[in-house]
């Protein structure tokens, strides 16, 4: 069930000074983590960004004994081994520069399937209730899959939401799957798994839910999908940190605002102020925002034969035909597959976008509409 290139990643994985960044230059620049694994230190520490002390713990038998044991927990739990180098993380999540090298999984994850994270206090009051309630009325005849940090308060709403009204659900941990935090939502989480949901982790079997993990958890909520939603939160929250990520992913944050008084929208309402997330008028304007009702549908309506007039040009064609051929390529590949230099493709891109042929991402990758 898994290979030798999964021993190996979890045992650099291990290895003091191999963060998610330091291990994804070295397995590009030496083709796998088996690789970088046998190749001698002197050749590892050449690497730009890598120094003698970064690959000083390579090679320590005693990380390849923990993989061995990780594996066979791993097998014995039904656990599925995703590994980043491999392409085998969700598509968003793998475009964000410190996405994890291994992202642990139990349950399904329907990667064609939109997704949208919802985040907030644990200490969630009747107006966060009612909001996420009236959420997942209104959104659940649209196909996707909601994200959230299986913890108390918002997310369990989140999680119980998703679960009554038939939508998948993806329930992000701050440990390993030894164990679950906080254990009150232990039926809950088997229930995700029973109606077709999932369970996520970076964290191997020895890592328990430290207070750090947390905040480390909460970059794979906001990487993860396009829009996080932010519910209630005080200052200083931890969705604080997940709409911080957002946006230096160049994802969309939305949030509920509230009174100025309320200590639990008091996060939500800073949010806003300092432009970090737009504010939630009404649930239609928020889905419609979130590109859940789509707006080519509404273009056509307003403008029926506009679409028909449009005449591209003959690198606008070729352009606009390889990336619809590739969905989610990136600047590099094409450049390279149609051989035109990236800055002279910039421009006709940026075209293509203005005409409504092609929407970009962060990362430079594009899709055809």
């Amino acid at each position: 069930m898994y290979s030798e290139e999964h021993l190996y990643s979890i045992a650099l994985r291990e290895c003091n000074f191999i963060g998610d960044i330091n291990f994804f230059k070295l397995v590009r620049s030496f083709g796998s983590a088996k690789k970088v694994w046998e190749t001698h230190k002197k050749e590892l520490s050449k690497t730009d960004g890598i120094g003698t002390k970064t690959v000083s713990d390579i090679g320590n038998s005693q990380h390849l004994k923990f993989a061995e044991k990780e594996i066979l927990f791993c097998e014995k739990n039904s656990i599925k081994i995703n590994l980043r180098h491999q392409n085998e993380l969700p598509f968003l999540l793998k475009e964000c520069d410190d996405a994890p090298a291994i992202l642990y999984q139990k349950g399904n994850f329907e990667k064609n399937l939109k997704t949208i994270s919802v985040v907030g206090t644990r200490n969630m009051t009747s107006y966060g209730k009612k909001f996420i309630e009236d959420f997942f009325e209104e959104s659940k005849s649209h196909p996707y899959i909601s994200v959230s940090g299986l913890a108390l308060g918002v997310d369990k709403e989140v999680h119980e939401q998703s679960l009554k009204h038939q939508i998948p659900t993806i329930g992000v941990l701050a440990h390993g799957f030894h164990t679950l935090y906080p254990s009150k939502n232990k039926k809950l989480s088997d229930k995700i798994l029973e109606e077709n949901g999932g369970l996520l982790s970076e964290f191997n079997s020895s890592r328990k839910p430290d207070r750090e993990n947390f905040i480390q958890r909460n970059r794979i909520v906001a990487g993860i999908s396009p829009s996080t939603i932010v519910v209630e939160t005080a200052f200083g929250g931890g969705s604080i940190s997940t709409a911080t990520f957002a946006n230096t992913y160049n994802r969309d944050v939305f949030a509920l605002p509230g009174k100025i008084t309320d200590k639990y929208s008091q996060g939500c309402n800073h949010l806003i102020f300092q432009n970090k997330a737009t504010a939630i008028s009404t649930i239609k304007d928020l889905l419609d925002l979130a590109g859940f009702n789509n707006p080519k549908e509404k273009t056509e309506e307003l403008f029926p034969h506009s679409y028909a007039t449009i005449q591209l040009s003959e690198n606008q064609e070729l352009i606009y035909k390889k990336i619809a051929d590739n969905p989610h390529i990136c600047l590099d590949d094409l450049a390279e597959q149609i051989s035109i230099a990236s800055h002279r493709l910039l421009p006709v891109i940026l075209e293509l976008e203005l005409l409504g042929k092609v929407k970009s991402f962060s990362g430079r990758q594009f899709v055809a509409n």
